[in-house]
């Protein structure tokens, strides 16, 4: 008998399976109720347009809103005030106004324009900016071009009526030689190119407001700069000019100080308190409009 024993065949083994490396997909989680972007309007859907919602950040208490008040009012009656005394002034003791027929009452002119136009247009369409915080930006731009279109007549006249009552005065004066008139040429030369920077940039280039918008917003700082610079030459201006014809007519009988003269001092005095308003009001970072635009745009579905 063999007791030699068989050996035991090895069970096949089964193939390797071939694993797949990639990472499991996360299942999609849906955002919380409270993510959810609301639905859009229809009407937006339907019209595709554009709109804009005004958000004011401004919550000022009533200390704010006091001195907002007291230093805007105060700004408008030195405006309005100084265009009161210049009239009250030239029509007082200085005879009126003509034209070429009487260049010295010509020259009459010159101030109460060269006020009107520089000082008290101006200053309203720079003041606008602060005072329409309740209206449209367009509107507000609107009315801004409005006051500077009507200081532009009153300053040629003014130019004009100055040059006419020079050249025609037996004998004829000179023209361009003091420092009134170099710093009256500067600032007419700034105001021009503020005014077609203006009209050009920021009503214009509204035709096409989304290209522009950029351009726009950089020119802005530029723009408001630049017309403080003028106000307050304007004002240099206006005194170097008050102080030059209060010399020519008045004379020694300056220093007695008349009623007169105490008329142009006044005029002087409120001019100067005018520009210090309006530099406060027009550099006061919390008198400035600091709600912001959301713009937003449907599109057709």
């Amino acid at each position: 008998m063999d007791n030699t024993v068989s050996p035991m065949p090895l069970p096949e083994m089964a193939p390797m399976a071939e694993f797949d490396k990639t990472p499991p997909t996360p299942p999609e989680e849906e955002p919380p109720p409270g993510d959810l972007p609301p639905p859009p309007s229809a009407d937006l859907a339907e019209k595709g347009k554009k709109h804009r919602n005004y958000d004011d950040e401004n919550s000022w208490a009533c200390g704010n809103w006091f001195e907002f008040l007291l230093v805007v009012a105060l700004a408008i009656i030195l405006l309005i005030g100084a265009l009161v005394l210049v009239l009250f002034w030239v029509l007082y003791y200085r005879g009126g106004f003509a034209w070429n027929e009487n260049p010295t009452l010509e020259f009459n002119l010159h101030p109460v324009l060269m006020i009107a136009g520089f000082i008290t247009f101006s200053g309203f369409s720079m003041l606008l900016y602060r005072v329409g915080r309740c209206c449209r930006r367009i509107y507000v731009k609107l009315f801004h071009t409005i006051f500077h279109a009507l200081a532009v007549p009153c300053v040629v006249v003014g130019f004009i009526a100055v040059l006419d009552s020079h050249n025609l005065a037996n004998p004829p004066i000179r023209n361009f030689y003091s420092l009134h008139s170099w710093m009256g040429f500067v600032t007419m030369g700034l105001f021009a190119l503020q005014f077609v920077v203006g009209f050009f940039s920021f009503l214009i280039l509204l035709c096409c407001e989304n290209a522009t918008a950029g351009f726009r917003a950089s020119l802005v700082p530029i723009h408001a700069t630049f017309g403080i610079l003028t106000f307050m030459l304007a004002v240099a201006t206006c005194l170097t000019g008050l102080t030059e014809k209060t010399i020519f007519t008045l004379g020694v009988s300056y220093s007695y100080l008349g009623e007169e003269a105490i008329i142009i001092n006044a005029l002087a005095m409120t001019l100067v308190a005018g520009a210090i308003v309006m530099a406060y009001t027009l550099l006061r970072e919390g008198f400035r409009y600091s709600g912001h635009i959301l713009v937003s745009v449907q599109s057709e579905m």
